[in-house]
């Protein structure tokens, strides 16, 4: 079972309240968002893979580490998900971009992909797939099916706030994925939205209704 990491980090949590609260305007939501995303890409690259280089100081010759193993992609969920990119990439700037696009069918109310736009060496890299909100679950587990039905062996999924149906949701759709959320939260409520939540994220960040 893919493992679930709540960041507990003050600087973290401190922002998500701000981030939370109705009286906080676009902008600055934007910015918090950007900034949260930053500190949680800090923290989800901790187990990266390092190789020995040489390096010329100053001073001498030095062993130093770099980066090994697989090439990155960022995977935002359309279109909340662009919230988080810019924050992502301020750490690790190498990072392919691609991006998914799914709506809810009003009939079966199931996410359907209307847009895909992965690398070509989409084997070769480590994905992590980025939305604000893990409500039930359900576009989160269509992005990373769209993503394991091209190739990807690598995936991991993050978000801001989650719901306890949500993460059960997706750990049962696909074990093998780890998760990584600032905040787990109460529940779901009848309209689909979490509790406390932060209302809708794409509407925060995008000054829409």
């Amino acid at each position: 079972m893919g493992k679930v990491y709540v960041f507990d980090h003050p600087l973290i949590q401190h922002k998500l309240t701000f981030i939370r609260d109705k009286n906080t305007g676009t902008k600055e939501f934007r910015e918090l968002v950007d900034e949260v995303a930053t500190l949680m890409a800090f923290e989800i690259t901790r187990d990266m893979p390092l190789e020995e280089v040489e390096t010329e100081t100053p001073v001498v010759t030095a062993k130093t580490k770099v980066l090994a193993g697989k090439k990155m992609a960022i995977v935002p969920i359309l279109r909340a998900g662009l919230g988080m990119v810019d924050g992502m990439l301020k750490l690790i700037p190498a990072a392919k971009v691609a991006h998914i696009g799914l709506y809810r069918d009003p009939e079966t109310l199931q996410p359907v992909e209307y847009y895909a736009k992965f690398p070509a060496d989409i084997e070769e890299r480590d994905f992590y797939v980025v939305d604000p909100m893990l409500a039930t679950g359900g576009s989160a587990i269509e992005a990373i099916n769209s993503l394991k039905k091209r190739g990807a062996t690598s995936i991991k999924f993050m978000c801001l706030i989650a719901a306890p149906e949500g993460v059960e949701a997706l750990q049962k759709a696909h074990p093998d994925v780890d998760i990584y959320i600032a905040a787990k939260d109460e529940k779901l409520n009848d309209h689909g939205y979490i509790v406390p939540g932060l209302g809708d994220a794409g509407d925060r960040l995008f000054g829409t209704k």
